[in-house]
């Protein structure tokens, strides 16, 4: 059997390939590109890396390749161009060139814009992403050449995910720059944000998830009775590994092994059939387009062995839903992490200066946060007892708590000096690596040398969350930069932070919160300290449109004012349009199979009381009230489809804001009283009967 180490990043057109198949001034020229040295790419540069690139590619069995972007869908988007051609005699050849390579023309016609052009004017550009390496992903008959690269309208404004993401990466690693030049750290040529994106999901049986119109259809049961057994007994987190989920997860890590993505951990999640995967931390680009790869791995595998991958953030009611935790840090190009307490006093002072940094940009922009994991599936999730509450609060543990109060106290001389690094001064404590438990309730918290953030949905892109988190931290970096520099003629660089992290100890503590978030105090807390707090995802989506934040992307040269309201846009029609879809698909299971599934039940129910009561002297009142109680759940539901019929028919002629209010006014509770109408009938329905896979045999791998 190959070891992974023989086979890594055999699919991947990486530094290693680039190397051997190009000519040293070519791949110096590249390397110096993506690096962002002085070296631009040109198109002779473009035809010889694209000649090498077709060898490369049809070398593994590649025949077609594909400009492979991010549309705002939040998925991954391709169109397939063949190698082969005729020239003017009709003779079939190969061929790629520099030009084709560097651009693309997809129809951006039916692709999301949010008004950012009218439905005439189609033309849309792709442009090659050469900081994320090419990959080739195989099929049965050949495979394609996938060319990371970002998607623009014809007149160049950004459609993707990935453009604005670049942007942000662009602006915090120019000011982590500055900062670290303030600390006198002049031997660092680069600053890289570095992120991990802990991917969950559940696998269910493919047979009996293609027998459910809302797991096919929208990722997520819209009707179902809670199984006998579920998390109650918290047997599962952690557990063996099923056999055949094992096999599944192994043929996946083989896979992404082969794409160059490094699968670190794998186990069992929380929730029956739930489980995870953790890649190895890697640049914030890369990693963007690495989970996105991971998750179409994961989606294609999954029915050769049998199931089917719902990455939806609430498949199931009643049990844990499933996130993305978005693990974030800088690296510098010593490869030191600008996240990590080390023994070095001056060192410790620059990484609470960071530290500080972040948690000043999100006491002033925790709205931002919030807005950016606002979807239709996120809604269900957020809030739970499974993942953090909707409220953006920081938890840094209790040694870098004391840290903060003792500055604001203004540093007295008497302080616990009991954990493993030192400062370095009296007047601070010591801090140690990993300084306190983790805080699984909180939205970011910090794990000893990098922030967590646990509000990503897990079908979400990471792109938009770690876009907004990177726009909050640089503005941070940069607040605090010009308060440093403000200070320094008086005092020197360790003095003039520490004053600087004074002030941010005071004007951060309401975004501070070492508690249980679950707890319901929490939310009255969180109204008394002024933090914003959405519980849907439009009251959410709103945030982007606040001056304040609308001004910090403009001024970061992330997104124009004009993108950010047609960010705002998108994200609201998704929801509207899901939410659309769903109360279609429920309509639909409803009428035409639990329905009947009620009137078969009564009748048969019917025939059975009849004969009962034909032989014996008894009224079975609690038997005749049961039959009863079916009959007027079906009247009800009938009642109920009608409501739903004319919400959908009334939210057609309205307006985004408009539909988006209506649904998640009136749409929302109708479809949870539908469902309870349908699950209610459903405890009474004979196996034989049942129209759909219940919970009880889903939530089992066979």
């Amino acid at each position: 059997m190959e070891r992974p180490t023989s086979y890594f990043g055999r699919h991947v057109f990486n530094e290693k390939v680039m190397r051997e198949r190009l000519p040293k001034n070519v791949f110096e020229q590249l390397t110096s590109a993506i690096n962002g040295g002085p070296h631009k790419l040109n198109i002779k540069i473009a035809d010889v890396v694209a000649a090498a690139m077709k060898e490369w590619a049809t070398s593994l069995g590649a025949t077609h390749y594909a400009h492979w972007f991010h549309p705002r869908t939040e998925l991954t988007a391709e169109k397939h161009m063949a190698f082969l051609s005729l020239d003017d005699k009709g003779a079939p050849l190969e061929a790629f060139t520099g030009s084709e390579l560097i651009q693309s023309e997809p129809d951006a016609s039916s692709l999301p814009s949010g008004g950012m052009r009218s439905t005439f004017e189609a033309r849309g550009y792709t442009a090659w992403d050469p900081t994320s390496p090419a990959f080739v992903m195989l099929t049965e008959k050949g495979g394609t050449l996938c060319i990371p690269s970002i998607f623009l309208s014809w007149d160049g404004t950004p459609l993707d995910m990935k453009m604005p993401l670049l942007k942000a990466i662009a602006a915090i690693e120019a000011r982590a720059m500055r900062l670290l030049r303030l600390f006198g750290n002049r031997g660092v040529h680069w600053v890289k944000v570095t992120v991990g994106a802990e991917q969950e999901f559940f696998l269910v049986e493919d047979s009996l998830a293609r027998k459910r119109h809302d797991l096919v259809l929208c990722g997520r049961t819209l009707l179902g009775c809670p199984p006998p057994k579920g998390q109650q007994l918290e047997d599962h987190y952690f557990g063996a590994i099923h056999p055949r989920v094992l096999t599944y997860m192994e043929d996946v890590e083989a896979e992404l092994h082969k794409l160059g993505i490094a699968i670190k951990t794998r186990h069992d999640e929380v929730a029956p059939c739930q489980f995870e995967f953790a890649p190895q931390f890697t640049e914030a680009n890369l990693a963007t387009d690495q989970n996105q790869l991971m998750m179409t791995v994961m989606k294609r595998i999954a029915p050769h062995h049998g199931f089917k991958l719902l990455l939806h953030e609430k498949p199931f009611a009643g049990i844990n839903g499933s996130g993305k935790h978005t693990n974030i840090s800088l690296m510098d190009s010593d490869g030191y992490n600008l996240l990590e307490p080390t023994n070095n006093q001056r060192k410790n002072v620059q990484f609470l200066a960071f530290l500080g940094a972040l948690i000043l940009g999100i006491s002033k922009y925790s709205s931002l946060l919030r807005a950016s994991v606002a979807s239709p599936g996120n809604m269900h999730r957020l809030g739970g007892f499974e993942a953090p509450p909707a409220i953006m609060s920081v938890y840094l543990g209790s040694t870098l708590t004391n840290v903060l109060e003792r500055l604001e106290e203004g540093f007295p001389e008497e302080i616990p000096t009991s954990e493993i690094i030192d400062l370095g001064l009296t007047k601070l404590p010591t801090l140690k690596k990993e300084n306190s438990d983790r805080n699984r309730t909180a939205p970011l918290a910090f794990t000893g040398n990098k922030f967590e953030f646990r509000a990503t949905g897990a079908s979400q892109s990471i792109a938009g969350p770690l876009t907004m988190l990177l726009a909050v931290w640089a503005w941070g970096i940069e607040e605090v930069s010009n308060r440093i520099e403000s200070r320094l003629g008086n005092s020197d660089i360790t003095d003039a932070t520490l004053d600087v992290l004074r002030d941010i100890a005071k004007e951060s503590a309401n975004v501070r919160f070492e508690g249980n978030c679950y707890d319901k105090t929490w939310h009255d807390e969180a109204v008394r300290r002024g933090l914003p707090i959405a519980t849907t995802t439009p009251d959410a989506l709103s945030y982007y449109l606040i001056p304040e934040n609308r001004a910090l992307l403009s001024s970061l040269s992330i997104m124009t004012d004009r993108e950010i309201v047609a960010y705002y846009e998108t994200r609201l029609e998704q929801y509207v349009k899901t939410l659309d879809v769903e109360m279609a698909v429920m309509e639909d299971m409803i009428r035409h199979a639990v329905l009947p599934s009620i009137s078969k039940q009564v009748a048969l129910e019917g025939k059975a009381f009849e004969r009962a009561t034909s032989i014996l002297d008894s009224n079975f009142e609690s038997w005749k009230g049961k039959i009863k109680s079916l009959c007027d759940i079906k009247e009800q539901l009938y009642y109920r489809l009608e409501q739903l019929r004319n919400l959908r028919n009334k939210i057609s002629n309205y307006s985004l804001e408009e539909s988006s209010s209506l649904i998640t006014n009136e749409g929302i509770s109708l479809m949870n009283e539908i469902r309870s109408l349908s699950d209610a009938a459903e405890l009474w329905i004979d196996d034989m009967i049942q129209p759909y896979p219940s919970y009880r045999d889903l939530l089992v791998i066979q």
